[in-house]
């Protein structure tokens, strides 16, 4: 139930200001705002924000993405994930914001497309000691388009317990041993199975006001 209210909140923050969709042929232009996480490590300060849904329909796929684009006039290079409400976030680095000249509550501008060349996930360190414990399934690993890998760590960890991400682990293991290069069965946009959302907002600065 949190989680889903969660997500019509930033819904609800990214729809009254979705305004202005643009563009031709596969860059896609749009405004939204740009929230700070509830919850972060200490000393960090990156931000993120929700794509208005009609500006997601027109990427590719509802899973997780690379795109390369604009936010405020500065290039960047990232993947968006899924929301689980048919939609994407994307995580914002402190870098980059600042260089936007953008502060929480903004409401920033945006132009991206597909990319022609998807970034590498970072392999959790369970599931990287798992391979290297496991030489055929490493050979796969290996050998399988960044896609797939993604697709692989993404359902591994999406497991909502610990006893089922090492189940997950052991499993992903024993399948690419046997030569299975794809991950099936698994809604790769969390809409369905509620496995994936956009990180929890903030109060905003006028709520915090009142």
């Amino acid at each position: 139930m949190r989680q889903r209210e969660t997500m019509m909140d930033n819904r609800a923050r990214t729809s009254d200001v979705q305004r202005g969709l643009t563009g031709t042929g596969s860059t896609i232009r749009f405004k939204t705002r740009l929230m700070r996480p509830a919850v972060t490590a200490k000393g960090s300060s990156w931000m993120f924000l929700v794509l208005p849904r009609n500006a997601s329909a027109r990427l590719p796929t509802r899973a997780s993405t690379t795109v390369e684009g604009t936010l405020n006039g500065q290039s960047f290079k990232a993947v968006l994930e899924p929301d689980g409400r048919k939609s994407h976030w994307l995580k914002v680095p402190a870098k980059l914001h600042e260089a936007a000249g953008a502060n929480a509550d903004d409401v920033v501008t945006l132009e991206i497309a597909p990319s022609g060349r998807e970034l590498e996930m970072k392999v959790p360190a369970d599931l990287r000691k798992a391979l290297a414990a496991t030489p055929k399934a490493r050979a796969l690993w290996s050998g399988i388009t960044p896609i797939a890998r993604r697709d692989w760590i993404s359902w591994i960890i999406s497991a909502k317990r610990p006893e089922t991400r090492v189940r997950r682990i052991e499993n992903a293991c024993k399948m690419l041993a046997t030569g299975k290069r794809r991950v099936c069965c698994f809604d790769r946009s969390g809409f369905y199975g509620g496995n994936f959302c956009a990180p929890e907002a903030a109060p905003t600065r006028t709520a915090k006001t009142k």
